[in-house]
């Protein structure tokens, strides 16, 4: 193959491990290579990390000199959770004078449940700081933990987050001692002792085995001569290089559901949306506003932790589910998968005419009600999936991953005609139904949180299975459907183009502009530091009013990376029509506004003729040069401008589209598009401080950059 800058990605699934190789430049997908996921190997997961690296460079004959970046997700911390395989975690609290007492209570954690029946044991020692704080009693107190049993140490100390002197002083010494520890406040700036002791409990209790993969996988990369830096996929879309993974093997608690939505960020380009990643056994599902995912904190055992994540929710229904039956009828859809079951799928099998249904249990302890089939040929067990039953209604498209063998799933279904006394469509119907209405309420849900507009909605499909299901959850729901471009390694594609990521979070009242400002550069360090490009790094700095939290998160491409050189431009007429559908009116009502360099904003009109601005209903779309909406907005109104006037710009909107209120002055969602960044400065609530951010976010643009603010009210 010709030289040329490529981007690996690895994605660790459940069943299958998946690695990709894109152009950097263009994001040209390469070529993939598929192993089976290394769960029981004696080095885990990260032998199928290494063995679809080789196997995918060797296939394409790929330099090790042309990799400019590499990373992989993991569900190594996740695992671990479920399974219980974590590290004995030694807690060291600290406190001092009257409210040493309440230290202590809030760092004791005793053992924490991480479901499925299992837990994460604590022991736990405490230090009055005003008393007996010196290097000896707290040598006497790591010793007392690790002769408890503990395997790795935290020091949480109350009001940490404003002074981490004295955790920081025991930390060296738990290294001194060669123990491996961390500290609350390297994990949380946030207040919320026990949160903070939980979080970091459960960070050390998975540095052990995380650190064993983690120096395997460094070390296999290097002996293949890669130079460029490794990277992990983060819980919130981003990565990080392996040293912060080091210290923070918390923060990959989901990589592998955020690797999905860091594909229909990045890849898909999805603006507005849902997006559904069907698997063989379940499925994710994210909600996208104006290109970002929505967010909240992760919870462990019904308690919430300070990380932040994608919000992914997962169901127990994906393309490989089998069905159950009662009474000749199909009442149930999953768990169980024919992944799990070690079942064939009818729909990728052969010879299956005069095949019995039978009623078993795939597992044991499982209830002894799924439908599969027995093949008449050899008595062997075939799986009848919601797969099969997309297929058999011809909602599969040729090529998909989930296309089958229709002449199977036509001989399968007609078994199961026979079995239930139904047609072979309403069987198939009605594992489709089922498995559909364990979509519908959590599609439903980020409708309406999100405030997404349904009449314009979509549902984006990825994973192998996304053709079992998306296509008929879009003919129940009315609305429009996409399915990937190779929707099966969709994983694989998101952690190949993730961005370098860090969120730092602070708990200030009434935080000044030098506070915002200063929160904003440490982000902006924290990526660079990782490897992040200082041309490409964005901050997007948000004020929760409730919680007092400021939150800065960073996001950049990786120094290492080509730069997207593509000239590629979608046509005027494309455009429109992506347009108008969007905005559910006819290509002729929509126009093009201001424009920049970058950026288009289109509006429509009514059939009589209005413009944008003298309907009640203000919509607008924002659109690249390649024919992506990258944001769209209803009651919204746009100020072209230049660098030298965006300050008095901002001040004239914001002062005529504040709303006041019993709370006082509230500001409009603010969001600027200045060469080819998008400033969403909508998380600021202050007049002063957006002004200050969107002048920091400008500073390395010329005087007559031309910029567009959009604003629309809260």
């Amino acid at each position: 193959m010709p030289a040329s800058t490529i981007r690996l990605g690895i994605d660790v699934g459940g069943t299958f491990t998946h690695a990709v190789a894109l152009d950097a430049a263009s994001f040209e997908i390469l070529g993939h290579s598929k192993v089976p996921t290394t769960h029981q190997s004696d080095t885990g997961v990260a032998q199928g990390v290494i063995e679809a690296l080789n196997q995918l460079v060797m296939k394409l004959n790929i330099s090790p000199d042309n990799i400019s970046f590499i990373a992989h997700s993991t569900t190594q911390a996740t695992n671990a959770l479920l399974e219980g395989d974590v590290a004995i975690v030694g807690i060291l609290g600290m406190g001092n004078g009257p409210t040493a007492w309440l230290a202590a209570r809030e760092t004791k954690l005793n053992n924490i449940p991480l479901g499925h029946g299992h837990f994460l044991k604590t022991h736990h020692s405490f230090i009055d700081t005003a008393k007996n704080f010196n290097k000896e009693n707290i040598v006497k107190a790591f010793k007392s933990l690790q002769e408890a049993g503990a395997e790795a140490f935290v020091v949480s100390e109350a009001f940490s987050v404003d002074d981490s002197h004295n955790e920081d002083f025991a930390l060296t010494i738990a290294k001194e001692l060669g123990l491996c520890a961390t500290t609350g406040n390297a994990i949380s700036k946030l207040y919320g002792l026990r949160t903070r002791t939980r979080t970091a409990a459960l960070n050390a209790a998975m540095i052990p085995k995380m650190l064993e993969t983690a120096n395997l996988t460094e070390e296999a990369v290097r002996k293949a001569g890669i130079k460029a830096p490794l990277m992990i996929m983060r819980s919130d879309g981003g990565v990080m290089d392996i040293k912060a993974m080091r210290e923070r093997p918390i923060l990959t608690m989901l990589s592998g559901p955020a690797a999905g939505v860091a594909a229909a960020t990045m890849f898909l380009r999805i603006s507005d949306g849902i997006f559904l990643e069907v698997g063989g056994t379940s499925t994710d599902i994210s909600a996208i506003k104006n290109g970002r995912a929505r967010l909240r904190y992760a919870e462990i055992g019904g308690h919430r932790l300070h990380m932040r994540t994608i919000d992914v929710r997962t169901i127990g229904v994906a393309g490989g589910s089998l069905a159950r039956s009662n009474n000749k009828q199909i009442t149930h859809l999953g768990p169980r998968s024919a992944h799990i079951s070690g079942l064939s799928y009818a729909a990728f099998s052969s010879d299956l005419n005069g095949s019995t249904v039978k009623l078993i249990a795939p597992k044991t302890h499982d209830t002894s009600d799924y439908l599969v089939l027995m093949r008449n040929l050899d008595s062997e067990k075939i799986a009848i999936t919601t797969t099969c039953a997309a297929n058999y209604l011809n909602l599969v498209p040729d090529g998909d991953p989930a296309s089958g063998n229709k002449r199977s799933v036509e001989e399968a279904f007609t078994a199961l005609s026979k079995y239930l006394s139904r047609s072979p469509s309403d069987c198939a119907k009605d594992y489709l139904d089922l498995g559909s209405n364990a979509c519908l309420p959590v599609v439903n849900d980020f409708v309406k949180s999100q405030k997404l507009d349904k009449r314009s909605l979509t549902l984006y499909g990825g994973g192998g299975g996304a053709a079992a299901l998306v296509p008929y959850l879009a003919q129940r729901l009315k609305t429009r459907f996409n399915l990937a471009e190779r929707a099966d390694v969709i994983s694989a594609i998101g952690v190949s183009l993730a961005l370098v990521q860090d969120t730092l979070e602070r708990q200030i009242v009434k935080p000044s502009q030098e506070d915002i400002l200063k929160l904003r550069q440490q982000a902006y360090l924290s990526v660079q530091q990782m490897g992040a490009d200082p041309a490409s790094i964005q901050v997007y700095v948000e004020i929760d009013s409730q919680t007092n939290i400021v939150r800065a998160t960073a996001s950049g491409a990786s120094s290492m990376v080509d730069r997207q050189t593509s000239t590629e431009t979608a046509s005027q007429e494309d455009i429109i029509k992506t347009v108008a559908i969007s905005m559910h009116v006819s290509p002729h009502q929509v126009e093009a506004g201001m424009k920049t360099g970058f950026f288009t904003v289109y509006k429509s009109m009514d059939n009589n003729g209005r413009k944008f601005w003298q309907r009640k209903n203000r919509a607008l779309r924002v659109v690249d040069a390649k024919g992506i909406i990258r944001h769209q907005a209803q009651e919204a109104e746009t100020i072209l401008t230049s660098k030298s006037l965006v300050t008095a710009s901002l001040e004239e909107m914001i002062n005529r589209l504040s709303n006041w209120g019993d709370a006082g002055k509230t500001v409009p969602n603010i969001v600027l598009f200045a060469g080819p960044k998008i400033i969403d400065l909508s998380g600021l609530m202050d007049a002063h401080q957006l002004i200050s951010i969107a002048s920091a976010e400008l500073e390395a643009y010329s005087a007559n950059e031309q910029i567009i603010i959009l604003s629309n009210r809260n």
